[in-house]
């Protein structure tokens, strides 16, 4: 037995050692792992099921919040009767339908552009993706002073064409439209760094293949680029899915869910119903609806990359 195989030898004899029926990489593994463990059960695991605890009982005392009463599913029963919940549902659908596709086509068109040979295209890039860093507080403050109705930058240019420029953040039919648009210029960069990695990933090879069968343009596009890109786009869609289902800060900040509970979110109902009104045990309540929301739509998202991968 040569020197190289007593080492390996000896090796494997000391990993095939156990503790209490543990192998010592085993045991090695799982004491690594115990502090992000110690950190998944006291800031997800716990709330998670304190949260489950609290959509279960109603409290009484707002002072003194150790004090319940067990009411069981009567928070779900008395949500699904609500009528402000499916007017903020309503909202929150009506956002996500007008922010998600915006944000997963410009960031597309963005990212396919910057790829060309342009000039000026790492400062392009720099442009698109700015935005993206700054925080909601900022993003909500200065677009707020844009939509202004009186001294606002888009309804000054406005001016210059029509007598009464609309009140972007006061107008039923064009607030929520204003969030979305709002929120499109702020997060498009995240989907636009996503695209153009992607992108660059795919072999030129391919596109001078297409060129020589006489495939540009739209054809190159559909046969070779978006099959390509396919699970970054049903990744992109997925995470502005369920980010903009949580949308809250930006009717938070600029319009209080007005004017007339038209740009209501479920997040922001949450909110007012936990902390405003100290009801505790109905917006937990409403949580929990919005948590299988959201899972129903990774499943569905997450059926289809399975779908692309097979």
């Amino acid at each position: 037995m040569g020197i190289t195989e007593r080492i390996m030898g000896g090796e494997t004899a000391a990993n095939s050692k156990t503790v209490m029926g543990l192998r010592k990489e085993t045991i090695e593994g799982i004491v690594w792992s115990l502090p992000y463990l110690a950190v998944f059960t006291v800031f997800l695991i716990w709330p998670a099921l304190k949260g489950l605890y609290m959509s279960l009982h109603t409290y009484p005392n707002k002072f003194d919040l150790t004090e319940t009463e067990w009411v069981g599913l009567q928070n779900y029963v008395e949500l699904f009767q609500d009528p402000v919940f499916y007017n903020a549902m309503e909202g929150t659908l009506l956002f996500v339908a007008i922010s998600v596709p915006a944000l997963v086509i410009l960031g597309l068109v963005m990212a396919l552009g910057v790829n060309r040979d342009v000039a000026g295209k790492r400062t392009l890039r720099a442009i698109y993706f700015s935005p993206y860093v700054l925080t909601v507080a900022v993003v909500t403050l200065v677009w707020g002073q844009v939509y202004s109705q009186s001294y606002g930058l888009i309804n000054y240019y406005l001016g210059f064409f029509i007598d009464n420029p609309p009140g972007w953040l006061t107008s039923p039919d064009l607030v929520m439209a204003a969030l979305a648009f709002m929120t499109v210029w702020w997060l498009v960069g995240f989907n636009f760094v996503i695209f153009l990695a992607a992108r660059q990933s795919i072999p030129e090879r391919l596109y001078e293949a297409a060129r020589l069968d006489g495939a540009t343009g739209w054809r190159a596009f559909k046969d070779i680029t978006l099959p390509q890109m396919r699970n970054s786009v049903v990744f992109v869609v997925m995470v502005q899915f369920i980010l903009q289902f949580q949308v809250f800060a930006q009717p938070y900040v600029m319009t209080q869910g007005g004017p007339k509970d038209t740009s209501d979110t479920l997040v922001y109902y949450l909110y007012r119903s936990a902390f405003s009104q100290q009801q505790f045990g109905y917006g937990a309540a409403m949580g929990y609806v919005l948590v299988a929301i959201l899972i129903v739509i990774a499943i569905v998202n997450f059926k289809v990359i399975g779908d692309s991968n097979d």
